[in-house]
């Protein structure tokens, strides 16, 4: 037997998705092991092991594929846990990571503290001003040299770096990605002078003008890079002991999975992955299912995360924020926010308002109601008292849940506002659904999209309690909570689904009319590199897929938009069809006649996508079976203003044809569906739980779809 093994960790729980030859998929959900995340990992293989009735090395042994998506380096950088870090730089320069740009003290501030401007202030600094160093070089933006390399200063600033003990470098000089040299020479002597500190290059990492944007991504490379390497070290050799013999796989933001080896080199590129699997297994399954426009939701125990399928293909960024820090990388396009089934509700004393997130219980102590001491109350107390979750079946009856220590935690916001505590846990929820319904909003209309055209996907082990509520809200007709118990380990199945994928870049700036020659031959080199390094990974030329990419953007605008080039000898017809394509993107993404051709297009990097195809295991299909309801229990309905007597289905009795209407509560053994009244779901031939919400738009949707998954006409 050979399986495939999927494994995300989370910052609540830890999930472990395996399929094998049978197509029988096994699942596994233990807690997260903060700050020894290798742990949780193990713990994860382990568990899907032992439901195999296989022994860890001997699971290991028989595993063709192992896939991991990790929130590691997220972790570390957020929580500033990372390397002491030096910089070396170009001589004058050293002042840009710490003056950023002019918008630095609010990048990526959530609303509530944007509105509060004398309180924004720039970040701590990764790298402190004492850590950095100059050397004197140049190089001019058509890589020539105009000053050449002073070694004697570089060695200098070296030594007095180790003397620092820093336990990282990141080396970023002026043009070094139009002539590498001066950086590739820095980084020898790093190495020759201090062969155990981890080095960071910014050519190496990103390839387009943008001083600050390159150097901030240098310098947050080499500051998670040695924790971040140490747990990939730690889990491929873990793993490998234990008897898997493939490289292992990491989860990378732009949507693909790359050897352990590059990831711990390039740590950067994991930073934001953690989302990224669910996205991906999203796209696979809409693809399946024949659904173009999809909402990835996924609520897990600390976020609510948010992807965009839209056309069949995930929305791709080339920028991110993270800790008001700004860098270039590209990566799938995904929003989140601090609102999971952890969240904490807390009442604000200045307006005496009840709030949720952003902050979270976590793991450890985690909600009241997990009994490990943990008294504020949070979302998942809130659907334990108001009877949506079972206390005696979570996690399938691994955790019982304790519902006086929920109820003493939700008395503790109720009292001050003056509610009983059933009114103010479904307050609470109609908050935080309402924060997600909103995030979905911002995600398709400010980028030109109809959230009502789309199908809402709500995954993580809460998404199905609370997806019909802002599904509604947003106005969407129909919900899938894919493959039904499957979709509280979504993203670990997701990462199971994903390619091999590196990125090549060239940053020139064209301009209309472009140079077809030229263009022929940047993206004949990039992808000629790429065949180069998949081949060397084992890939045929069959299993390789190349895709181009041009950011453009009209003449003196600084903001760009990604187009898709298309493939083989570019001509002058395909040249202005580019223009033409690019037009058409601007005015979707910022209004009807909003592009202004007159000013001029530029194109100023071309990218190619690489992937290597892995081979995706294929989905079983279900029986049919009818389900009638197992037991009833008193459940709070805001649609009815109370508690009333409610139908209580299990997941292990669904089928394919099987319907529930609601107000019913479907208990699966590691998540929860919630259908209120006037939602009704049926089981697709796969198992997923397509639910048509209620709303009047799009009637029939729903039969449309579970007719489309089954293969039948709607």
């Amino acid at each position: 037997m050979g399986y495939y093994c999927g494994v995300d960790i989370g910052g609540t729980f830890t999930d472990c998705v395996v399929i094998g030859d049978d197509q029988k998929l096994t699942l596994a959900k233990v807690s997260s092991t903060p700050p020894e995340f290798a742990k949780g990992f193990i713990d994860a293989v382990t568990e899907a092991a032992t439901k195999l009735g296989l022994q860890l090395d001997e699971f290991l042994g028989q595993t063709e594929l192992l896939l991991h998506g990790t929130t590691v380096g997220t972790n570390v950088l957020v929580q500033r846990r990372g390397a002491r870090t030096g910089l070396i730089t170009t001589r004058g320069h050293r002042d840009h990571l710490l003056m950023m740009r002019s918008y630095g003290r609010s990048a990526g501030l959530p609303i509530e503290q944007l509105l509060r401007v004398s309180r924004h202030k720039k970040p701590e600094p990764l790298v402190p001003p004492h850590l950095i160093r100059e050397v004197s070089e140049r190089v001019d933006w058509e890589g020539d040299v105009v000053l050449e390399f002073n070694e004697d200063e570089a060695r200098v600033a070296v030594r007095e770096l180790v003397e620092e003990n820093v336990e990282a470098i990141a080396i970023s000089f002026l043009w070094g990605f139009v002539n590498p040299a001066h950086e590739l020479r820095m980084k020898e002597i790093v190495a020759e002078l201090a062969p155990g500190v981890f080095v960071s290059c910014a050519h190496e990492l990103i390839a387009k003008p943008g001083e600050y944007e390159r150097t901030a991504a240098a310098a947050i490379n080499a500051f998670i890079g040695p924790s971040t390497a140490r747990y990939v070290e730690e889990v491929d050799r873990a793993t490998t002991d234990a008897g898997y013999q493939a490289p292992l796989l990491i989860m990378q933001a732009a949507g693909g999975v790359s050897p352990a080896a590059l990831s711990a080199k390039s740590p950067l590129f994991t930073i934001g992955s953690g989302p990224v699997g669910g996205v991906t297994g999203v796209a696979y399954l809409a693809e399946r299912l024949g659904h173009k426009n999809v909402i990835a939701a996924d609520m897990g125990g600390t976020s609510f995360d948010v992807g965009i399928v839209a056309d069949g293909e995930p929305l791709t960024s080339s920028e991110t924020i993270i800790n008001q820090y700004t860098f270039f990388m590209p990566r799938l396009d995904i929003e989140s926010i601090g609102a999971g089934g952890g969240s904490l509700v807390w009442v604000d004393e200045h307006s005496h308002t009840l709030r949720v997130g952003p902050h979270s219980a976590g793991a450890v102590p985690g909600p009241a109601c997990y009994g490990r001491g943990g008294t504020q109350p949070t979302t998942t107390d809130c659907d334990v008292i108001l009877g949506r979750y079972n206390p005696d079946n979570f996690l399938g009856g691994s955790l019982e849940l304790d519902m006086k220590a929920a109820r003493d935690a939700i008395e503790t916001v109720a009292a001050p506002m003056g509610m009983d505590p059933l009114t103010a846990a479904d307050g609470a929820l109609r908050i935080v659904e309402s924060h997600m319904a909103d995030l979905m909003r911002q995600m398709t209309v400010e980028r030109g999209l109809d959230p009502r055209d789309f199908v809402v996907y709500s995954f993580g082990g809460a998404g199905g309690a609370h997806a019909v509520a802002f599904a509604r809200e947003l106005g969407c007709s129909t919900v899938i909570v894919p493959l039904g118990d499957m979709a509280s380990v979504w993203s670990a199945l997701g990462v199971m689904t994903s390619d091999v994928l590196h990125l090549y870049e060239r940053s020139e700036l064209l301009s209309s009319p472009f140079d077809a020659a030229r263009l022929n031959e940047i993206y004949a080199e990039l992808e000629a590199e790429a065949l180069e390094q998949l081949k060397q990974e084992g890939f045929a030329e069959s299993d390789i897929e190349l895709t181009r990419i041009a950011e453009m953007k009209f003449s003196l605008q600084i903001h760009v938009l990604e187009v898709t080039v298309p493939a083989g000898n570019l001509t002058e017809t395909d040249m202005a069809e580019q223009q033409e394509r690019f037009i058409a993107r601007y005015e979707q993404t910022f209004g009807k006649g909003a592009a202004f051709p007159d000013a001029g297009t530029q194109i100023g990097t071309c990218r190619v996508v690489a992937r290597g195809r892995v081979r995706t295991p294929e989905l079983p299909e279900i029986d049919a079976r009818e389900i009638q309801p197992a037991f009833q229990r008193e459940v709070y309905w805001r649609e009815l203003s109370g508690l009333h007597a409610t139908d209580i289905y299990r997941g292990e009795d669904l089928g394919a044809g099987s319907t529930v209407t609601g107000p019913a509560i479907v208990e699966l053994p590691v998540t929860t569906v919630v259908l209120p009244s006037g939602a009704a779901a049926e089981v697709d031939s796969l198992g997923n739980i397509v639910i048509d919400v209620g709303t009047e738009q799009h009637v029939g949707l729903r039969a449309a779809a579970v007719a489309a998954s089954n293969g039948k006409d709607a």
